[in-house]
C-alpha cells in the first residue's frame, strides 16, 4: 500500500514537473532542455547530471523528437512505463495548447513591427540559453572523460573541436556527425584501454 502511494506521488510529481516544463518551453528546444535539466537534476534530484547528459546522447542518435524522448526517458527512471507516460503528456499538452493558441494570434499581428523586433530580441536570448545549457552538458561528459584518463579526455576535445567544423563546412547529415563521434569515442577507447593492458 505504502509503495502504491509513493508511485502515485511520483507519478504526480513528473505531471506537475513537466506540466511547467511545457508550459515555460518559450524559445525552442534549448530552453525546453535548459528547463528540464534544471528541474530534473537540480530541483528534483531523479537523475544526475552524467545521466542527463547520457539520456540526451542517446536520444540523438535515435529518430524522432529529441526533447520528447528526453522526458521519456526520464519518467522511466523515475516510475517506468506509468513514469514515461506522465512525463510525455506533463511535456506535451500544455505546450501543444500555448503553441495552438499562439499561432492563431500571431497570424493576426505578425507584420506589427514591435512584434518583428521582439521576435529578432528572441533569437540572441536563445543562442545565450543554449551557450549554458551546452556548457552544463558538455562539464559531465569530460568529468568522465578526465576519469578515465588523459587519451579518453583527448578523444572527447577531438569530438568536441571537430563537430561544429564537420557541421558548418560539410554537407554530411547530422546523424551521421553523431554516430561517427559515438563510433569515433568507443574505438579511442578500446585503443586507450588496448594500450594500458599490453
Amino acid at each position: 500500500m505504502e509503495q502504491t502511494v509513493d508511485n502515485t506521488r511520483q507519478i504526480w510529481g513528473l505531471v506537475r514537473s513537466f506540466v511547467a516544463i511545457g508550459m515555460q518551453s518559450f524559445g525552442g528546444g534549448a530552453t525546453t532542455l535548459y528547463l528540464m535539466r534544471r528541474i530534473t537534476v537540480e530541483e528534483q534530484h531523479w537523475v544526475t547530471d552524467e545521466e542527463y547528459s547520457q539520456y540526451w546522447g542517446m536520444v540523438q542518435i535515435a529518430p524522432g523528437i529529441n526533447l520528447i524522448g528526453q522526458a521519456v526517458l526520464i519518467g522511466y527512471r523515475v516510475a517506468r512505463l506509468r513514469g514515461a507516460l506522465a512525463a510525455m503528456c506533463g511535456l506535451l499538452i500544455p505546450s501543444a495548447l500555448i503553441t495552438l493558441v499562439l499561432t492563431a494570434g500571431y497570424a493576426t499581428i505578425r507584420t506589427n513591427h514591435i512584434v518583428i523586433a521582439a521576435v529578432h530580441g528572441i533569437i540572441p536570448a536563445t543562442v545565450g540559453v543554449g551557450t549554458v545549457l551546452a556548457v552544463q552538458m558538455l562539464r559531465p561528459a569530460l568529468t568522465a572523460s578526465r576519469r578515465d584518463g588523459r587519451g579518453m579526455l583527448a578523444v572527447c576535445m577531438v569530438v568536441v573541436l571537430i563537430t561544429p567544423v564537420l557541421l558548418g563546412l560539410s554537407a554530411l547529415p547530422a546523424v551521421v556527425i553523431l554516430w561517427g563521434a559515438g563510433i569515433w569515442c568507443a574505438l579511442g577507447a578500446v585503443w586507450i584501454r588496448r594500450g594500458k593492458s599490453v
